[in-house]
């Protein structure tokens, strides 16, 4: 890199191994390279939330080696306003919501975006995701990452070609064991240190439990699909479509070893309902309408798009027909039936390696039983 073109990056740094090295590759490319520790949530100081303490001193550690500046700023604010308010309503609307790309809209690639560029004049930021960005007839497109058990292109669909131009995303062209090995090389602090899990904000601390502490949520019952009662749920913004364990239903009812599912919820009633087997037909979804739709590049979108799907991180990706109404309001039909469409959950879009854009899922078409 020209010295006279040197260009400025701040990386958004977690604690983690991946922001971490993604620093250190950056620096390796000759990038001026400072870090930024966002503490978006302030109930951290026990042990049953993410140690977002703990996650400052490694990151401090990790610059401190690296040799690079970092910034520290709370964010909490924001975070509480435009990501966890969401998050509480749409439960308590009896949805299923993925704050964690609400944090990737509003807090990541929106204020941090806006932080770093404008206030501390960099000229790209850079994150730890597992994803790529490669440039087509010079505009720029959201690749999946080289690792397809780590790839995190689903939880980006809200990005779009002008933002991409200011990111940078430095270790999506490698494996998870080769970025692990390269921390281990520098002798970093985190090299060992466990992926995070859970939701962004809770960490590893049970869902139920943590959502008792905002909403209020009475017990009601559990109904088989032909209306009978069969046990007790301990209230319905537990429990998801799909949701397998936790039910307490075990073999007392039904057939003998198949499990059950829940696959209908009643917010007015206060029920949900459950069905068993993997492939029941209430279970399966010909197709979805989805709203709030954003298109990377809508340069490109036709009323009626080919193309793959996923309802879910890790999914599969499903071949389905896209019809649009609009560019914000969508309808699938899948090639297959698919298994667990859930309100509240993003249903993401993809042209071979090229993620396109994605939405919020709205409703599912059922599988209708002949």
């Amino acid at each position: 890199m020209n010295s006279k073109n040197i260009k400025k990056v701040i990386v958004a740094m977690s604690g983690g191994v991946d922001s971490s090295v993604a620093a250190y590759i950056l620096l390796q490319q000759g990038y001026i390279v400072e870090g930024m520790f966002m503490k978006n949530w302030e109930e951290d100081d026990t042990i049953d939330y993410c140690a977002s303490s703990q996650d400052l001193n490694d990151t401090r550690a990790v610059c401190k080696k690296l040799k690079i500046y970092l910034h520290e700023v709370n964010f909490s604010e924001e975070y509480w306003n435009d990501v966890f308010k969401k998050f509480l309503f749409a439960y308590k609307t009896g949805i299923t919501p993925n704050p964690d790309i609400w944090c990737n809209k509003y807090i990541k690639f929106k204020i941090f975006l806006n932080v770093a560029t404008k206030l501390f004049k960099a000229d790209y930021i850079a994150t730890g995701h597992y994803a790529q960005i490669k440039y087509f007839n010079h505009k720029p497109m959201l690749i999946r990452g080289i690792d397809v058990n780590k790839d995190q292109s689903y939880f980006l669909y809200t990005l779009n070609h002008k933002k991409l131009k200011k990111i940078l995303f430095p270790i999506g062209k490698f494996q998870k064991k080769k970025v692990r090995n390269i921390a281990r090389e520098l002798n970093l602090s985190v090299a060992e240190k466990p992926d995070s899990t859970g939701i962004c904000f809770i960490g590893s601390y049970k869902i139920q439990k943590f959502l008792s502490r905002f909403i209020t949520s009475l017990p009601g019952n559990i109904l088989t699909d032909r209306g009978y009662i069969i046990g007790k749920h301990s209230g319905i913004i537990n429990y998801t479509i799909g949701q397998r364990k936790g039910l307490g239903i075990g073999g007392k009812y039904g057939k003998k070893n198949i499990p059950w599912y829940v696959c209908d919820k009643n917010l007015f009633l206060n029920t949900i309902t459950v069905v068993q087997g993997f492939n029941h037909h209430k279970l399966m979804s010909i197709g979805l309408i989805a709203d709030k739709v954003n298109w990377i590049n809508s340069e490109n979108i036709s009323n009626i798009l080919n193309c793959t799907a996923k309802v879910r991180y890790r999914q599969i990706d499903v071949p389905c027909i896209i019809i649009l109404k609009n560019l914000k309001s969508i309808k699938i039909f899948f090639k297959n039936p698919v298994f667990g469409v859930t309100p509240g959950q993003s249903v993401v879009f993809y042209s071979c390696e090229i993620c396109i854009g994605g939405g919020i899922i709205k409703k599912s078409i059922p599988f209708l039983n002949k």
